[in-house]
């Protein structure tokens, strides 16, 4: 069956100014904007706790777009606001939160950790603040020239975006009682989560872990740090991936700790048995297989990295018929010249702080602007057409490429790629927010407004709240605080700065092991029969588990698994409660968490 010729692009923003755009209607309120400010605080903190444990940033828009209803439902019965908070209201205090929420994705706190594991190069907290928020401002006005071409004229679908416009949709007009409800499951599990995080961490009533009554080799299984967690923002965290990483996990964690940590225990490889001591020899493996999984889906999607460079092309050049042949659209698209300005205006200053925090060559760092916009622009149409934002290549794309022209230099190294990475996230995440406004019918200026709030908050709070949690950096890569991701970008940057030969020989080996099965992970991935994919483990899955304590692959599994069994047994509850229940659990639990943190570091609670 032959698919039907799509609307020329005039025609498609014609339509969309005529039917579905909606001039009249509240977007950027002073109200939207303060609680969108205070919802992207929580979840920046959430975030932020939820990286150093397992890795991952939570998605924030649904979450948000959930909370800030339930929040005005609730502030309206108590009679402290009269108008409720409108659709498209709702949409630019999701992008106010989603801006600050994402402050810990795009490298940001895995190069900070992986800095400050290798290095002894550690910023002021003023200097990195304006570090993060200009690497984000980048990323926002790289967004400006994309957003026409993937989303008014291409249609990238952009999964998140359109997810969180149906949801916005939804509880704002016919289902607001299933709105109420979510917030309501949101609400109450984030309770559930801070009750059980405060009698874990402070009274010390719950144990943080529950030993299994198995031995291997001679030890228990916590020895191998395989044991339950009684900590649900993990549980939280499983529920909110896809069933096949859970399982990988699962899978991933056995083999690291019950296979491969023993064996290499009984070769010598490792003198004794903790956590700190196998991961450091299993993280090799373990990067080598997030690395080249990530590198070869990332070539192996040729055509969009095509379609990117040859966007560039056509957003640069004049079509009286695309860029001035709507006079209306004008007036409601960001101006394309808020592009070139605000690389004009921010770029020098970038690369100033390149050279004066990370001593890294004013060349060197000149290099990194043209290569953060050719990786943003990458970066936006993969995440529109995948909803996957590829840092897991472009970092090493980067390192790579610091790696050959200014050798040795390991802050340099990291520091340039959390450039391209956070230019090409933010960008990415601008434009997932601006789907949900093109489905709802938002202004896209306010929009760009609601981001630049947003990332401003999050630069503000997630340095000053890094180190309230990590006030020691020797405490990254333990079973505490895992941080795997801190942990390979470290394990990254020292194999190209030093080379692979100041390895061990069975690293140098598992490294290649590693990567074949990487690659041959993302090729199945790509050409695997479509029944046979779910059966396949998942690259991030099995790397991720490599890095990270045995018992988070336990917990993570456990929600991944509880979650796709009420999707399959009760597929209309579960479609109501996974996301807020998981989204309350890791809130509840990390917003606690810190708390306990803040609280022990000034000396109120004893540890």
């Amino acid at each position: 069956m032959s698919s039907l010729p799509s609307d020329p692009p005039l025609d498609r923003e014609a339509k969309w100014l005529a039917r579905t755009y909606q001039p009249h209607a509240p977007n950027l309120t002073v109200r939207a904007v303060l609680i969108g400010m205070l919802i992207g605080i929580a979840m920046c903190l959430s975030n932020l706790y939820v990286f150093f444990k397992t890795g991952w940033s939570m998605g924030v828009t649904l979450t948000a777009c959930i909370l800030a209803f339930g929040s005005f439902q609730l502030l309206q019965a108590l009679r402290l606001v009269k108008k409720p908070l409108g659709a498209l209201e709702n949409n630019a205090l999701t992008t106010v939160a989603s801006g600050a929420g994402y402050m810990t994705g795009g490298g940001n706190m895995a190069a900070l950790g992986a800095l400050l594991m290798i290095t002894t190069v550690r910023p002021d907290t003023f200097s990195l603040i304006v570090w993060y928020g200009l690497i984000a401002a980048l990323g926002v006005f790289a967004a400006i020239p994309i957003k026409r071409q993937l989303i008014n004229k291409e249609g990238l679908s952009f999964p998140t975006g359109t997810a969180t416009a149906e949801t916005i949709a939804s509880i704002h007009e016919a289902a607001a009682g299933a709105g109420k409800s979510k917030a309501l499951w949101l609400a109450g599990s984030g309770a559930f989560a801070a009750v059980i995080t405060l009698l874990r961490d402070a009274w010390h009533i719950i144990p943080t872990t529950i030993a299994i009554p198995f031995t291997l080799a001679g030890r228990s299984l916590a020895e191998w740090t395989l044991a339950l967690k009684a900590e649900v923002v993990l549980i939280g965290g499983g529920a909110l991936m896809s069933f096949r990483t859970g399982w990988s996990l699962l899978l991933g964690g056995l083999l690291t700790y019950g296979v491969l940590a023993p064996t290499l225990l009984a070769q010598g490889e490792i003198a004794t048995v903790s956590y700190k001591t196998i991961v450091a020899w299993t993280l090799w493996p373990g990067a080598a297989i997030l690395v080249a999984s990530g590198l070869t889906s990332f070539a192996l999607d040729y055509q969009s990295i095509a379609r990117s460079f040859g966007g560039l092309t056509r957003i640069f050049s004049r079509n009286p018929r695309t860029t001035e042949g709507n006079n209306e659209l004008a007036r409601v698209e960001c101006p394309e010249w808020w592009f070139p300005l605000g690389f004009i205006v921010l770029s020098p200053l970038v690369v100033w702080l390149m050279v004066v925090l990370f001593q890294i060559p004013a060349w060197a760092g000149l290099v990194a602007i043209p290569l953060a916009v050719a990786m943003g622009f990458v970066a936006a149409r993969v995440t529109g057409e995948t909803d996957v934002t590829p840092t897991k290549a472009l970092g090493p794309v980067t390192q790579v490429i610091y790696g050959v022209i200014t050798p040795g230099n390991l802050s340099g190294n990291i520091m340039s790629a959390n450039v391209t990475g956070g230019v090409g996230l933010h960008a990415a995440d601008l434009l997932t927010t601006l789907k949900t406004g093109w489905l709802l019918g938002a202004k896209p200026r306010h929009q760009f407004y609601a981001q630049l709030f947003g990332v401003a908050i999050g630069a503000a709070i997630i340095v000053p709240a890094f180190n309230l949690i990590i006030p020691d950096p020797s405490v990254l890569g333990t079973e505490a605080w895992p941080a795997p991701s801190c942990v390979v970008w470290a394990g990254v940057s020292q194999a190209f700065s030093q080379g692979l030969d100041a390895l061990p020989g069975s690293a140098r080996n598992a490294i290649l092991v590693g990567f074949a099965l990487g690659v041959a992970l993302a090729l199945a991935e790509k050409f695997a029969p479509k029944k046979l994919k779910p059966l396949l483990p998942s690259p991030a899955g099995l790397g991720i588990a490599m890095v990270i304590p045995g018992s988070n692959c336990i917990a993570m599994f456990i929600g991944a698994a509880a979650a796709e069994w009420m999707r399959r047994k009760y597929p209309s509850l579960a479609e109501k409660t996974v996301v807020p229940v998981a989204s309350g659990l890791i809130a509840g639990e990390s917003l606690m968490g810190i708390l306990i943190a803040a609280l022990i570091v000034t000396g109120v609670m004893a540890a």
